[in-house]
């Protein structure tokens, strides 16, 4: 096992700054997510990671070893690209042993490595067929078993799963889990997927306009986001907000409740909450609204569980709850978190 270290990277296309001044360090062993839109940096880093990107200034470490100067090859790494990279030409059993016949390695510890890696993958039936011949879930276990037979340190994802259906990409991201726990390899994976990013990642980094906006555990970020794009970025529903005594105050949609379903002697703050809309989701229902004396004209999205029971009429306005530490505040000029004050005019 390795670490992964970035120092204070940056990388300047002409007069655009692609990702600027980044500190990150990975633990042994860890799956770690960056996290952010189309845009933010997140695939440069990754490519600076793996030597195929030199980044303008800053250092890499892999395995505690600055490897700047080093060609990809050298690094111990493997990556896994997000439309695969496979051999058109060559069968499944060729494409995942031509890193070690690029390596020269000897052809029965060839044979015995991808003998390994298609079983681990699933993928024995799959060896001497052709990429075309595959589908989309079977090309991602081909790549990935391509990059293990290699016995990386460090394994770099970048969207591997993203030219799945959504069905697929579930029982992919557990396959993709459970084989990164198996393996204990460190794992860098990029992806502007948040389910994907709350789900796989042991850590995730949010980045934006270059820089990480906040690292921390998936829940972590979730319930305590350092800013208004980490809160407005996670979630759906995003976190919703409104102002309220020069702060934005913010909340997540299955924060706000009907009073009744609260106990007693829970610290709450109350809103009058008019539904305009309810769409029955099955396990959810999605009610579209607005808080009626705090901020009318915002659309707020309430997450209501359909196993509480409360009868509403698009039109009519209902007494909501949330609990206080479930309010959010942020600086409205910087975006940044401030501390909790008392909430004013609230019904």
């Amino acid at each position: 096992m390795a670490t992964v270290e970035t120092k204070n990277i940056r990388k300047v296309f002409q007069e655009h700054t692609a990702v600027d001044g980044v500190d990150l360090q990975t633990r042994e062993g860890e799956f770690l997510v960056l996290l952010g839109p189309s845009g933010c940096g997140k695939t440069t880093l990754l490519r600076m990671i793996a030597g195929l990107e030199r980044q303008t200034s800053g250092d890499i470490l892999i395995g505690g070893r600055v490897v700047n100067e080093m060609p990809p090859r050298e690094r111990k790494i493997a990556m896994v690209f997000q439309s695969y990279a496979l051999y058109p030409h060559m069968t499944v059993a060729k494409n995942i042993a031509f890193p070690l016949k690029a390596q020269g390695a000897e052809p029965k510890t060839i044979d015995a490595r991808v003998k390994t890696a298609a079983s681990m993958f699933g993928i024995e039936r799959l060896l001497q067929r052709k990429p075309r011949q595959l589908s989309g879930g079977e090309r991602q276990r081909v790549a990935l078993a391509r990059a293990m037979v290699r016995e990386p340190d460090v394994f770099l994802l970048d969207e591997p799963l993203s030219n799945l259906d959504a069905k697929l990409r579930h029982m992919a991201r557990d396959e993709l889990q459970q084989f990164q726990r198996r393996l204990k390899t460190t794992t860098v994976y990029v992806t502007h997927d948040q389910v994907e990013a709350m789900g796989l990642g042991d850590r995730i980094a949010v980045m934006s306009a270059g820089k990480v906006r906040q690292l921390g555990r998936p829940q972590e970020v979730y319930d305590d986001p350092a800013d208004t794009f980490v809160a407005g970025f996670l979630g759906s529903p995003p976190m919703q907000f409104f102002e309220n005594d020069g702060a934005l105050v913010g909340f997540r949609a299955e924060n706000l409740l009907p009073k009744a379903v609260y106990s007693s002697n829970e610290p709450l703050v109350s809103f009058w909450y008019r539904v305009t809309r309810v769409e029955d989701l099955g396990a959810d229902r999605l009610l579209y609204g607005s808080l009626r004396d705090l901020a009318p004209d915002t659309k707020m999205i309430v997450n209501l569980p359909s196993t509480i029971h409360v009868p509403l009429t698009p039109g009519e306005a209902y007494e909501f709850a949330c609990k206080v530490n479930d309010l959010k505040f942020f600086d409205p000029k910087t975006g940044l978190r401030i501390p909790s004050r008392p909430l004013r005019g609230k019904a």
